[in-house]
């Protein structure tokens, strides 16, 4: 499908030829559609009053759409920090539409189909733990509908419009909203109890997993010596799945016993070794957590670091 060049900057003038967005009002890349260059009649419609304004001594950059979104760092793919998962979708204009407006509905429907897509074979590249990806759940078809509708309540964070019409969307899915729609409750023999006695001495959790070569999964496991498990997506209360992944991954200590997420006072603890993608704790380590009141680990407020 066709797309033409971003629509140009009026202060870089015509002959600069940079990518302008008018969500963001600053340069833009070129589309990760790749999509080959081709001037519409739309296309040489929009761009003249660009290079008129770009011409002119005491030219004024165009106001940006009301509904403009601020672009945010970070490129397609999982945010295993942030708990993200990103993807970009891009949909060229109908160019049998009849008019310009009518063609960048078209593309913004394509390009939100496309997101969907590309969300699906981000996630689909996930390990759920060590030999389980994402993608194995999806050949499952009830398991497929069910991520495929969590994926479609993406949220837009940045639109890129070009001069055919054409258009770009950054979106990402919180990494709970996916692991809610691949794991059930589970059932009451094999929920990992907390323990909520006691004064709140914890706010989270800092895993140091460090020198291992563990690699990040969505449903990490922690255990004792004898392997009985002391947190995993099982102790997860109901209320939270829809809200909190099981872990985030840092690949730095300092960075995570300052995180937001396991807030200002969190225990932190030392993972002697590795099951696959479970982590063994340190006896020490691991009676001190089953000691301790647990709440914090109900609401998935444990970060993983790794390096």
């Amino acid at each position: 499908m066709p797309q033409g060049p971003a629509l140009t900057s009026p202060e870089a003038g015509p002959l600069n030829g940079k990518p302008f967005c008018p969500d963001t009002l600053r340069d833009v890349g070129r589309g990760a559609g790749g999509f080959p260059v081709r001037h519409s009649l739309w296309g040489m419609l929009l761009a003249v009053p660009l290079t008129a304004f770009g011409q002119g001594k005491e030219a004024k950059a165009p106001k940006p759409a009301a509904a403009a979104v601020k672009a945010v760092p970070g490129a397609p793919g999982v945010n295993w920090e942030g708990q993200v998962l990103r993807a970009t979708g891009a949909g060229a204009p109908d160019l049998k539409a009849s008019n310009p407006g009518q063609a960048r509905l078209g593309a913004e429907r394509t390009a939100r189909q496309s997101a969907v897509q590309n969300l699906m074979d981000q996630a689909g590249r996930l390990h759920i733990s060590a030999g389980r990806t994402v993608a194995d759940e999806l050949a499952r078809e009830e398991v497929r509908k069910r991520v495929e509708a969590a994926m479609s309540g993406y949220k837009v964070v940045a639109r890129r419009f070009f001069s055919d019409s054409g258009v770009e969307l950054d979106v990402e899915v919180p990494l709970s909203v996916l692991t809610a729609s691949l794991f059930s409750p589970p059932a009451a023999d094999t929920v990992i109890p907390i323990n909520g006695a006691g004064a709140k001495k914890y706010t989270g959790l800092v895993v140091d997993a460090r020198g291992l070569g563990v690699q990040p999964v969505l449903a990490p496991r922690l255990l004792d010596d004898s392997g009985k498990a002391l947190y995993g997506a099982a102790a997860l209360a109901n209320e939270r799945r829809a809200v909190a992944a099981v872990a985030a991954w840092f690949q730095s200590l300092d960075a995570a016993k300052k995180a937001s997420l396991v807030g200002d006072k969190p225990l932190v603890v030392k993972a002697k070794g590795s099951k696959g993608s479970d982590l063994v704790l340190a006896s020490e380590d691991a009676k001190a957590l089953a000691e301790a009141n647990t709440r914090f680990l109900a609401e998935g407020r444990v970060v993983i670091v790794t390096q």
